[in-house]
């Protein structure tokens, strides 16, 4: 080896890096080209394993090597990589926690990437069935279940067990899983009252006036901590005020492999975003996976589209906001009220963002409160904890972190993600419920 030859080495001691999606070049979605690079992926993870814990891809994958005839990559047909892509749902976690051959590594692994890849070429030749067409179109489908007194017999459909048959043979979604009761007043509607008054004051990052980005479950199914984020905000003399108009951020899509459509919500979201920016608001959300679509994947999707990377650098996550403002002396802390022990799942969405422990340190200012974090995947991701041919390895992703909440015997369990929140608490008999973090900061305040 001469002086010029890097030297073999086994994992990464630099920051993991991304490259960005080359998802318009019709190379992307060729086959063959596909297929080997899912072969050179899954020959190293299959060298690995230290994914296997993580969800059920990995299990997936190593079974089928496992049960092949030469127990390696190439004894599985590559028709069955299809299986393997089927239980990726794209949480992050084996690029950003596990895996050591991430660029700058040489090898070069993503496999979320190559998954999302995969993902995009089966949409691309028309495999995308009605029924995830219909569960990952979230706007559409929340205007028109929160229409008065239609979604009362949304509602009332959604929670028979006639209905949740019909649900089953129809959409495909589990007739045990949990599914979102549909609000009578969206969070939108609930807010429209918010005027952004306030005196505002620059701290670092923070520019002291936030316009909400509702997101779809919150707005159509959870609204209560969006009521709960814009007061903690106006609490701290936040200016407060809603987007002006919102679609869905895009993840449901991007979790199908319909590029397309991402698109197209961005843009209707970025120019809106980015006015608002313009004009002196930050922008955050109350569900991680939003705020990491806004983060993290249109950016990588839309390299060069400087409203996107203008987006990204103002948009975040709600606690990271107060952490920021708290650092800069601008948090109230005179808390009146104690929260004991508090069980506090970390969702993956919200760890990617590499923003550190941000919930669990702002909660932990309150006095008489003793925060016990849970950082493992609830399994739920969307419509893969509640559809039937996945709702079964959801539960058994979930099984852990619902040891470990009863384990801890909390005062209060709570998830930034309200749906992964639901998803565990349903597997724990709602003993204790559900909670969100920005509900138990308000609780907190006394506001």
């Amino acid at each position: 080896m001469n002086e010029t030859t890097p030297a073999a080495r086994e994992g990464n001691l630099e920051a993991p890096t991304r490259h960005a999606l080359d998802w318009k070049n019709p190379a992307f979605y060729d086959q063959a080209a596909l297929d080997a690079e899912l072969e050179r992926v899954f020959h190293i993870c299959h060298g690995c394993r230290r994914c296997v814990s993580l969800c059920q891809a990995f299990p997936t994958l190593f079974d089928l090597v496992d049960e092949s005839a030469t127990m390696e990559v190439d004894g599985v047909a590559k028709s069955d990589y299809a299986k393997v892509v089927e239980q990726c749902y794209l949480c992050d976690l084996c690029y950003q926690t596990k895996c050591p051959y991430v660029p700058p590594h040489p090898w070069n692994v993503d496999f979320p990437h190559v998954m999302l890849r995969a993902k995009a070429a089966a949409h691309k030749r028309g495999e995308t069935k009605l029924a995830a067409k219909v569960l990952s179109s979230t706007t559409a489908v929340g205007k028109l279940a929160t229409i008065p007194l239609v979604v009362e017999a949304v509602n009332a459909v959604n929670h028979s067990g006639v209905g949740r048959k019909l649900l089953e043979k129809t959409l495909g979604v589990d007739r045990n899983a949990r599914v979102p009761t549909y609000a009578r007043q969206p969070a939108r509607k609930r807010l429209k009252h918010l005027d952004g008054k306030a005196n505002v004051q620059v701290a670092g990052r923070t520019r002291g006036s936030v316009a909400i980005f509702a997101t779809c479950y919150c707005n159509f199914s959870q609204p209560e901590p969006v009521e709960d984020l814009a007061a903690v905000l106006r609490h701290n003399g936040v200016a407060v005020k809603l987007i002006e108009r919102e679609v869905c951020c895009g993840m449901p899509k991007l979790e199908l492999g319909d590029l397309e459509s991402v698109e197209k919500y961005k843009n209707q979201n970025i120019p809106v975003l980015a006015a608002a920016i313009r004009a002196g608001w930050d922008i955050s959300a109350t569900i991680p996976s939003c705020v990491l679509m806004f983060k993290q994947e249109l950016p990588l999707m839309f390299p060069d589209d400087a409203d996107v990377q203008l987006v990204k650098r103002h948009i975040f996550d709600p606690f990271e906001y107060l952490w920021l403002r708290h650092q800069a002396g601008l948090l109230k802390t005179d808390f009146p009220n104690a929260l004991g022990t508090v069980a506090y799942h970390a969702p993956c969405h919200q760890r990617v963002q590499n923003i550190g422990p941000k919930t669990r340190d702002v909660l932990a200012l309150v006095p008489g409160t003793q925060i016990q974090s849970i950082e493992r995947c609830s399994g739920h991701d969307g419509t893969y904890g509640v559809k039937a041919k996945t709702y079964a390895f959801a539960r058994k992703i979930a099984k852990p972190v619902e040891t470990r909440v009863q384990q801890i015997a909390p005062a209060h369990f709570a998830s930034d993600c309200p749906m992964a929140a639901s998803h565990i608490a349903h597997g724990l008999g709602d003993n204790p419920p559900a909670e969100s973090p920005i509900g138990l900061l308000r609780k907190a305040y006394g506001i």
